[in-house]
């Protein structure tokens, strides 16, 4: 092998997915991340040697070996590990040449048996990065967490000029981001340079998260095989297989979530001792077509037809089983977008947003079907995608608002996507009076610490006040409980 003459570790580290006995490590070697194949040759494999310690200066090392970064995979590497002890933290760090990598922090979960008494994780969603720096993430790098789950929006999909748009650069971008993202290159280097940022690059160091996507890792408010613009069928497939083979590189998943052609497994499920029981969705790869051309509508014949879904079917059985078959304290769902009903105005047809469960509510009504069929008490829903904190009691029915609260929804608001926001955005006091179920709305960009233990969920709602310029502190604007047994969200 060629010797790297520059530091190839640029774009960090990671890792995620943890198990009681196994976690996934990840890197992709980019001596020169802004420029298509970063500078590394264009076939072949670089050696990888990688550590596993008890202690962050690596006195204690308890695994090692060598994986190969293939450039078939943009020379990322997976390494999935096993053989951990359960509940455990351990330090990771990579080799190639005479290069070390950034040191990561990682932590397995607990025995599927054991009686955690608490664990508190992070929730992130939608980090545009022409739109605003990713101060949140260096703050919830220094959160004491368990994990994070990300929801979605890891990338955008469009044109990034010179200056980086909000971020207004002394240092320019090469002109290659100045277009809208299509080929597997383009998307390898849109990660590229997201995971450029430090905050970024901290957060993952820090934590190991949970993954799923939403639709801006492909194109905007794609559905299925149709995207917004109705591309032919074929060509959008393609750029969807470019697309999930990108993300499959750039995120710490296993072997069994690696795409074929333009399919990906993304729905998984994972234990937390008896605390809890994670049903990570994918609420974009299986759905039907947006009902009335998307947009925002009043509800009709086409978002309540029960042969229009959300989810897919295979998907929504795989659902509602792991509900039944739960004995966890909690059932936690993270997914893409708004599951509770949010109306735009309180007038009886007020409009929907066809892109969110409102626009498929026969799916959402077999899904609390399912939640009260399995006797399923303590339902928690981590959702992101709207830009803003919203906090909701998930109701039976939601026209009703005396009808049963089933559970509860905490939407996290975004990293950068929507530059800096607001606290109170002008349809601030409209919508909470069209929604009784909606306990708090925040247009701020932040993210959620939510924390479970035995007897209730509590979520703390972070927000920062600007992202168009890096530093804001970080204050917590609200938090809310819910009872185990008693769902309903409650101020702190």
């Amino acid at each position: 092998m060629t010797p790297l003459s520059e530091n190839p570790f640029t774009l960090g580290v990671a890792s995620g997915d943890p198990l009681p006995d196994s976690v996934v490590l990840w890197t992709r070697l980019a001596p020169a991340p802004h420029e298509p194949g970063n500078g590394l040759p264009a076939d072949g494999s670089i050696a990888v040697q990688w550590e596993l310690s008890e202690d962050d200066t690596f006195r204690r090392v308890v695994q090692s070996g060598t994986a190969d970064a293939p450039a078939a995979d943009s020379h990322t590497v997976h390494v999935d590990l096993r053989g951990l002890e359960p509940g455990r933290v351990y330090w990771y760090r990579f080799r190639a040449d005479r290069w070390i990598s950034p040191v990561g922090r990682t932590r397995t979960a607990p025995r599927p048996d054991a009686a955690v008494a608490t664990a508190r994780f992070g929730l992130l969603s939608c980090q545009q990065f022409d739109e605003g720096y990713y101060t949140a993430l260096g703050h919830l790098a220094r959160e004491d967490l368990d994990a994070v789950f990300f929801v979605g929006d890891y990338i955008y999909e469009n044109a990034i000029n010179a200056q980086g748009g909000a971020r207004r650069l002394a240092d320019p971008l090469p002109s290659f981001y100045d277009h809208w993202t299509l080929t597997l290159e383009d998307y390898r280097q849109r990660y590229a340079l997201y995971k450029s940022d430090p905050d970024l690059q901290a957060a993952h160091a820090a934590h190991p998260w949970y993954v799923t996507w939403d639709d801006h890792e492909v194109a905007n408010n794609y559905a299925g095989d149709i995207s917004q613009d109705n591309d032919p069928v074929d060509q959008f497939r393609a750029r969807r297989a470019a697309a999930y083979r990108a993300y499959w590189e750039n995120m710490p998943l296993r072997r069994p979530q690696r795409p074929s052609g333009p399919d990906l497994n993304l729905y998984r499920r994972f234990s937390y001792g008896r605390l809890a029981q994670f049903d990570i969705l994918d609420t974009r790869q299986y759905r039907s077509d947006q009902a009335y051309g998307d947009g925002w509508h009043a509800p009709g014949p086409e978002t309540r037809d029960p042969a229009r879904t959300i989810t897919g079917d295979a998907q929504e059985r795989w659902l509602l089983d792991g509900f039944r078959a739960s004995t966890a304290t909690w059932n936690v769902v993270a997914q893409q977008v708004a599951f509770s009903q949010h109306k735009e105005t309180p007038d009886d047809d007020a409009r929907v947003s066809m892109d969110t469960w409102d626009g498929y509510s026969a799916s959402r009504d077999r899904v609390l079907a399912g939640v009260e069929r399995a006797g399923v008490r303590n339902l928690v829903i981590l959702t992101g995608d709207d830009h803003v904190h919203f906090a909701y009691d998930v109701k039976k029915d939601f026209d009703d608002p005396d009808s049963a609260t089933l559970g509860v929804e905490l939407l996290g608001t975004s990293v950068s996507s929507g530059f800096d926001g607001d606290e109170r955005l002008p349809d601030w006091e409209t919508t909470l009076a069209a929604n009784p179920h909606l306990k708090y709305y925040d247009g701020r960009r932040g993210y959620v610490v939510v924390t479970l233990d035995p007897q209730r969920v509590r979520g703390d709602f972070r927000t920062i006040a600007k992202v168009t310029t890096p530093g804001a502190p970080i204050t917590t604007a609200a938090s809310f409980v819910s009872e185990a047994g008693a769902p309903g969200l409650q101020g702190a």
